[in-house]
């Protein structure tokens, strides 16, 4: 499998092409990215690598002593996101290692992970399309859920049932967006299309199959 990167939403704009068409594109800051760790089947029992991204100081709270451990062992600064990749050419990797946009090319596809928008509590209305009650004067059922199941037997609700939960904040993969062009001194990518998430959502991005 193919080794990728982290990387931050940036956000939308468009550009035109060559026959002046418009083009939808999203901007993603690509890394850089640091090997902090290589696992192969001896140790493991499977080859991958570990990628940490965005470097920060080592008093940061959320960095336990299990985590700073973990990159003082190797010699190499603390970093806030760590994300592995599975891969059969660990031979060709080192520990301190970087990877950033230079691993792209222009015309490539490239598929992004990330983080669908988080909408919060929502209602019936909006994920299930249920219809309000009567909303003359008199009606009582508005925007109430209504009955959920048998009162009697069972007497429970059943698995399944449609109701009100928080929506949005869903893992996302979109596939094959193709790379418009990228952007070395300051690791920029551009790809036709959009992908998940508000503008500074993480994302892990690697070359399509």
């Amino acid at each position: 499998m193919a080794i990728g990167i982290l990387g931050n939403k940036i956000g939308m704009t468009q550009i035109f092409d060559a026959a002046g068409e418009i083009i939808p594109v999203t901007i993603i800051k690509g890394g850089p990215c640091y090997v902090t760790q290589i696992k192969s089947n001896e140790n493991c029992g499977y080859n991958s690598v570990q990628l940490g991204y965005l470097e920060v100081a080592p008093n940061l709270k959320s960095l336990t002593k299990p985590k700073l451990g973990h990159f003082s062992k190797n010699n190499l600064p603390p970093y806030r996101y760590l994300k592995e990749y599975k891969t059969d050419e660990i031979q060709e990797l080192s520990l301190g290692q970087k990877f950033d946009v230079d691993m792209f090319e222009i015309g490539q596809s490239l598929n992004v992970t990330g983080f669908t928008i988080g909408k919060g509590n929502t209602s019936n209305f909006k994920l299930h399309n249920h219809s309000t009650g009567l909303m003359s004067h008199g009606g009582k059922s508005k925007r109430l859920q209504g009955s959920m199941g048998p009162g009697t037997t069972p007497g429970r609700v059943f698995k399944g049932t449609e109701m009100p939960r928080r929506s949005g904040m869903e893992k996302r993969t979109i596939k094959g967006l193709q790379i418009i062009d990228i952007d070395k001194s300051q690791n920029l990518i551009v790809v036709k299309g959009s992908i998940p998430g508000k503008p500074g959502n993480l994302v892990s991005m690697k070359t399509g199959v």
